[in-house]
């Protein structure tokens, strides 16, 4: 995994640079998801590894439809037919990835997740999401999950930072210390 991450690196600062000067983060964005999912899919991972598959085909596969993420147009083309020269196709979902992290430093955007017991009512997600401004100093895009042997409270998960504000995890640190 850690050699895919470092081949996927360069082809990641690369594609981040062409949507920066592009001002077009977002094409990109939904380019670049839209042909992971497709690498990551096994029947298509098994095709891209095929010698028999010319470069335009595998570009014209990945490349979103028209009107579908289609925004980043030309330059994302270019980008697939030479991921395709250099056999690195099958690095897409790491590029993307990495582009994501990419785009989110640049943007001063924190993505965290809220793992809590129970579905959170949107006041309690504001107010963590308020929380985490002020913590971190950037804005904040809240996803949710709901996992129930939690108990209660909550796990925030931003990217270095968890804060692990739950029941269980609570009752675990007491019992570690309790042992000790």
């Amino acid at each position: 995994m850690s050699q895919a991450l470092t081949l996927a690196r360069p082809y990641a600062r690369a594609a981040f640079g062409i949507a920066r000067d592009e001002g077009a983060f977002a094409p990109w964005s939904q380019a670049l998801g839209f042909a992971a999912q497709v690498a990551a899919d096994p029947r298509v991972a098994h095709l891209l590894g095929d010698p028999k598959l010319a470069d335009a085909d595998a570009v014209a596969l990945l490349s979103p439809a028209a009107g579908q993420g289609d925004a980043a147009g030309a330059p994302f083309a270019r980008f697939l037919a030479l991921l395709a020269d250099n056999r690195r196709l099958a690095l897409l979902p790491e590029i993307a990835g990495l582009y994501e992290e990419l785009r989110s430093e640049a943007e001063r955007v924190v993505k965290a997740t809220v793992t809590s017991a129970t579905v959170l009512p949107a006041s309690a997600l504001d107010g963590i999401k308020a929380a985490l401004k002020r913590r971190f100093g950037r804005e904040v895009e809240v996803e949710t999950a709901v996992d129930a042997s939690l108990i209660g409270g909550a796990v925030i998960d931003a990217g270095d930072v968890v804060i692990d504000g739950s029941l269980k995890g609570k009752l675990e640190r007491l019992q570690a210390a309790l042992a000790n």
